[in-house]
């Protein structure tokens, strides 16, 4: 039987748009450690010579992100990001050799930014 995968199922949720939205919406509520996480992925995911099971992992991983209706709600208080970051976490487990000082700083930047 072929059945989709957690990959092809919150896979198809990422756009580049949608993970902007969602980042911008939840800033304060995710915390500057989680969305390091989530600009980890995102900053690697442009790497042009990325592996392709590197690229649907980080995209499954943000499309689980982006994803309005996952495992634990986003609007529960104080646990609503758990599940998402925990995601995130695995994803960076499995491309961590793809996760450089290049990606990192540009994460920085960009919570610098925001954060201050």
């Amino acid at each position: 039987m072929n059945t989709p995968t957690n990959i092809q199922v919150y896979g198809s949720e990422f756009e580049e748009t949608t993970f902007w939205d969602k980042v911008k919406k939840v800033a304060r509520k995710v915390g500057y450690e989680g969305l390091e996480k989530a600009l980890w992925l995102y900053y690697a995911l442009q790497k042009p010579d990325l592996p392709a099971w590197a690229k649907a992992t980080i995209v499954g991983a943000l499309g689980y992100f982006v994803f309005p209706m996952d495992a634990i709600p986003d609007i529960l208080p104080g646990i609503g990001y758990t599940d998402d970051i925990a995601v995130m976490a695995a994803a960076i487990a499995a491309v961590a050799t793809h996760i450089d000082d290049e990606v990192k700083h540009k994460a920085q930047e960009k919570l610098e930014t925001w954060f201050g």
